[in-house]
C-alpha cells in the first residue's frame, strides 16, 4: 500500500482525475438508487465544478434503511461486547488501509487540505472506531445493594436503531463519533451525511461490511435535510437520534421527536467560543500561534472554533500584531497540495455568508487582516481579523463558521469572564495565563463544556466533547458517549425464603 503522506501534489491531482465516486445509498449491504430516482449534485469547492450526482434519498429510502437496520438488530445486539469490539477494530484497520482513498474523497467533496484529511480526518475516524472497539467489553454493569438481600442487576442495553445526522466539516471523523459508540453498544445505525459531503461516508459504510459487520448494521442514506433528514427525525422505528450541526436545525429535531415517538435526541450544535489571553501569559508567541489555529484551522469551519479573541488591554496591540503575522500561515491554497494548510470554504453559499459577516465587521469595526475572497475559481477566503467591535456586533455574537476572528479588549478578569459568558452558546473556551489560581478561577467560571488552559480546543477520545445552552447536550467521545445509546435495565431477583 502506498504511504499517502509520501504522495506529491501531482500524485494527488492524478488520482483525483481518475477517481470514481460512490453515488448511491448503501442500505442492507447493497448500493441502491433513491426510490424516487432523484439525485443532487456534489460540488468540488476548490473548483466550483460538479463532482458527482448522488442519490437524493427521501422518506421511502429512510424506511428501507430503518427496515434493514431493524432486521439485523437482534443478531447484532446478541453478539458479545468483545465480538462486536473485535469487528470494530477490524473496521478501524480497513479505514487505515484505505486512508489515501478516503482522504481524497474528503478533500474533493469539502475542501479539507489533503494532509489534514489524512492525518486528522481519516486517522481520527480510525482511532475512534478502535477506541470503542477496545473499551466496550470493559464497561461493567452494577449490583446495587438491596435491603432484604435480593439481587438487583443493572445493565446497559442497546436501544435499537440509531439515526445519525452529521455535518460536512468533519464528514468522517464526526460520523465515527456517532456511529462507533452506537455500534459498540449493540445498536444498528442509519446515517444521513451532509449533502455537501456524502462520498467519504458512503465508502466507509462499505468497508464496515468488508470488516465483517453484518449487512444492515450500518446504513447510509444521502439526501437533503428537508427530506431525508426530516424523515429520519420523524421515523417511528428510530429509537434515538444523534445530530451535529446548527442550533436551528437541532431545534427541528427536537420537534420531530415530539411529533413522532418521543425518541431520544442528542445534539451537538453551534458555538461562539471565547479565547481569553491575560497579560500574565508567559508565552505570547505560542498563544498567538494557537489563537490562529483555533480560528483559521479547517478554514474556521469548526463548531468549537475560538472565534472571539478576548485580550487584556496592556498587551492587546502587541498580541493582535502577532496574530495578524501568524495568520498568513493559513492563507488558502490548493487542497490537493500536501503543503497547504487551509483549503476552500465548503460551498458558494457558505462563502457568501462569511463575506457578508466580513462586510459587517468592516462597518462595525476595523479589518486588521483579510476580509475578502481569494481568486475567482472555487470558494477561497482570506483569514480575517476584525478589531474595534462593539460587543453587540453580529460578528461578535453570531456563529459565522468561517475564518473570521473578532477581537475584544478587556481590562479585568471579571470583565473577561462576563464577556466570555455573554453568549447563548456554551461549547468551548480557552484561557492563557501563567497564574495557576487564575486558571482555576476562570476555567471554573466559564460556561463551557470544555475549557482549554494554555492551549485551544483540546480534546481526546477519553474526554467528553459537548456543551451547554444553545450548543446542545449529550457529549460525544469518551465512555460517556455509550450512555447516549443505551438504556439502563434493572433485573430484580427476589431473595427466597
Amino acid at each position: 500500500m502506498t504511504d499517502p503522506t509520501e504522495l506529491t501534489v501531482d500524485d494527488w491531482h492524478g488520482r483525483a482525475a481518475e477517481a470514481t465516486f460512490p453515488t448511491r445509498a448503501y442500505i442492507g449491504g447493497h448500493w441502491v438508487p433513491a426510490a424516487s430516482g432523484q439525485t443532487f449534485t456534489v460540488i468540488n469547492p476548490a473548483t466550483g465544478e460538479p463532482l458527482a450526482e448522488v442519490a437524493a434519498g427521501d422518506a421511502d429510502d429512510i424506511d428501507a434503511a430503518v427496515a434493514a437496520a431493524t432486521a439485523t438488530f437482534a443478531d447484532w445486539s446478541a453478539l458479545s461486547a468483545g465480538a462486536r469490539g473485535s469487528l470494530l477494530c477490524r473496521f478501524a484497520d480497513l479505514i487505515t488501509e484505505h486512508a489515501d482513498e478516503l482522504a481524497l474523497l474528503v478533500t474533493l467533496e469539502m475542501g479539507k487540505p489533503i494532509s489534514d484529511a489524512i492525518n486528522v480526518e481519516v486517522a481520527g475516524a480510525a482511532a475512534v472506531f478502535r477506541y470503542y472497539g477496545e473499551v466496550i467489553d470493559k464497561i461493567p454493569g452494577e449490583l446495587p445493594p438491596t435491603a432484604d438481600g435480593s439481587v438487583a442487576m443493572v445493565r446497559r442495553v442497546p436501544l435499537g436503531v440509531i439515526g445519525a445526522v452529521v455535518p460536512w466539516n468533519f464528514p468522517l471523523d464526526i460520523a465515527a463519533w456517532k456511529v462507533a459508540p452506537a455500534l459498540a453498544a449493540g445498536n444498528t445505525v442509519v446515517l444521513k451525511p451532509a449533502e455537501e459531503s456524502p462520498l467519504s461516508v458512503l465508502r466507509m459504510a462499505e468497508l464496515a461490511v468488508e470488516a465483517g459487520l453484518p449487512p444492515g448494521v450500518f446504513n447510509v442514506v444521502p439526501g437533503l435535510g428537508a427530506t431525508a433528514g426530516r424523515a429520519l427525525g420523524l421515523h417511528p422505528g428510530v429509537a434515538c437520534l444523534t445530530f451535529t450541526g446548527s442550533t436551528a436545525v437541532g431545534k427541528m429535531f427536537l420537534s420531530y421527536s415530539g411529533d413522532s415517538n418521543m425518541k431520544q435526541v442528542w445534539l451537538e450544535c453551534g458555538g461562539k467560543s471565547p479565547n481569553l489571553v491575560f497579560a500574565d501569559c508567559d508565552d505570547l508567541d505560542k498563544a498567538a500561534e494557537m489563537a490562529c489555529f483555533g480560528i483559521f484551522g479547517n478554514s474556521g469551519e469548526v463548531c468549537s472554533a475560538n472565534s472571539r479573541l478576548l485580550v487584556q488591554r496592556e498587551i492587546a496591540d502587541e498580541f493582535v500584531a502577532k496574530v495578524v503575522e501568524r495568520a498568513a500561515h493559513y492563507y488558502p491554497g490548493d487542497p490537493l497540495d500536501p503543503a497547504t494548510t487551509a483549503g476552500p470554504i465548503v460551498s458558494g453559499k457558505q462563502l457568501d455568508q462569511i463575506l457578508r459577516y466580513a462586510q459587517v465587521g468592516a462597518a462595525d469595526g476595523q479589518v486588521a487582516l483579510g476580509g475578502k475572497r481569494v481568486g475567482e475559481t472555487g470558494y477561497f477566503m482570506e483569514p480575517t481579523v476584525v478589531t474595534g467591535l462593539a460587543v453587540d456586533s453580529a460578528v461578535v455574537t453570531e456563529e459565522i463558521f468561517g475564518p473570521v476572528l473578532a477581537v475584544i479588549v478587556f481590562d479585568t478578569e471579571e470583565e473577561a469572564v462576563a464577556l466570555a459568558n455573554d453568549t447563548p452558546y456554551g461549547l468551548a473556551a480557552s484561557v492563557w495565563t501563567s497564574n495557576l489560581n487564575r486558571a482555576l478561577r476562570v476555567s471554573d467560571a466559564l460556561h463551557a463544556g470544555t475549557v482549554s488552559v494554555n492551549t485551544v480546543d483540546a480534546l481526546s477520545m477519553g474526554t467528553p466533547f459537548g456543551g451547554f445552552g444553545a450548543s446542545g447536550f449529550g457529549p460525544d467521545l469518551s465512555v460517556h458517549a455509550i450512555d447516549k445509546f443505551t438504556g439502563l435495565k434493572t433485573t430484580w431477583i427476589a431473595k427466597g425464603d
